[in-house]
């Protein structure tokens, strides 16, 4: 609601965000254009991470932060935990990771997953090639992305 007491700012903004969203509408419902959704492929959509735990951001000032990891053959990332949300989505190549009593996970090119939050694990290219990942952090301001473990017993 636009009232006599917000400022000159913030209702060019309400409405500059307005006509943000008025133009995509155009955009992907346009009757000339057809439906641009059914384009769309959903890589993923869930509530929890890849070991079964429910999704669960930190508290904080929110900070994304997306980052291509890349392995070479044989090499790892070495053992370590996310005390934020992980998506992460196979860009190329194969990547095996383990996550201790947990089991073993393979993914393969277009893999998508919630990487496991708070459990020690290290991925590992099992592949011939290289592996890429792309990997999209929902962290907060403060708090580490990633951080490196030692192995389990």
């Amino acid at each position: 609601m636009l009232t006599a007491s917000m400022s000159q700012n913030a209702k060019a903004g309400l409405f500059a965000a307005a006509g943000i969203l008025l133009g995509a509408c155009v955009v992907f419902w346009s009757p000339n254009r057809g439906n641009a959704f059914e384009a769309v492929s959903p890589l993923l959509a869930t509530g929890e991470d890849i070991l079964g735990q429910p999704l669960s951001y930190p508290a904080g000032k929110p900070k994304v932060t997306a980052a291509i990891l890349t392995l070479e053959p044989g090499t790892s990332t070495g053992w370590h935990k996310h005390a934020v949300p992980l998506f992460a989505h196979i860009l190329e190549g194969e990547v095996t990771v383990d996550y201790g009593p947990r089991g073993k996970r393979v993914f393969r090119k277009g893999d998508s997953l919630m990487e496991a939050i708070n459990t020690a694990h290290v991925g590992r290219n099992t592949g011939k090639g290289v592996a890429r990942v792309l990997g999209v952090f929902m962290g907060v301001d403060g708090v580490a992305n990633t951080t490196k473990m030692t192995p389990p017993k």
